[in-house]
């Protein structure tokens, strides 16, 4: 694996560290680190709304969590300590401890959690503060511009 210098881009940008951070993250993960359990679907279910689902068979409520922590959404699920007086001939559903992160964007709001039929849904939700929304200014023409101070309003772009 190639090995990337990202300090350049910390001495030439002001304010956009996180991005920076982001890229070296990317690029010190390694692929085969990811882990492949339990798979998952990212659905985006309207313009501003998501939802994560995750196969969790073999999980109740009780041994799953959800956690937001740091911008990142943490799903957890650690099988509760069972009685070794089954003799399994093939066990195919896994059941194993797992620990999955998902990086979330800036405004992205964890809406709520559902466990139902082996998939646990988590729906997300974008937020962006109205001081971060587009906003229209009003243009005042020259002449009113006389050595006086020009008063615009704000009229809100829908």
């Amino acid at each position: 694996m190639r090995n990337f210098d990202l300090a350049p881009l910390y001495r030439a940008t002001v304010g956009f560290d996180r991005i920076a951070d982001l890229m070296d993250r990317v690029v010190a993960s390694d692929v085969a680190q990811q882990p492949g359990y339990p798979p998952y679907n990212i659905e985006k279910t309207a313009d501003d709304a998501y939802r994560i689902s995750l196969a969790v068979a073999g999980f109740t409520d009780a041994e799953l969590s959800v956690e937001v922590r740091e911008n990142a959404l943490i799903v957890a699920a650690k099988k509760a300590d069972e009685a070794t007086d089954r003799t399994y001939l093939h066990r195919g559903i896994a059941t194993r401890a797992f620990e999955r992160k998902f990086q979330l964007a800036d405004h992205i709001r964890v809406n709520g959690a559902v466990h139902e039929n082996g998939m646990l849904h988590i729906d997300l939700v974008r937020e962006v503060p109205e001081a971060l929304k587009p906003r229209r200014i009003a243009i005042a023409s020259s002449a009113a511009v006389d050595g006086k101070a020009v008063e615009t309003e704000e009229v809100s772009v829908n």
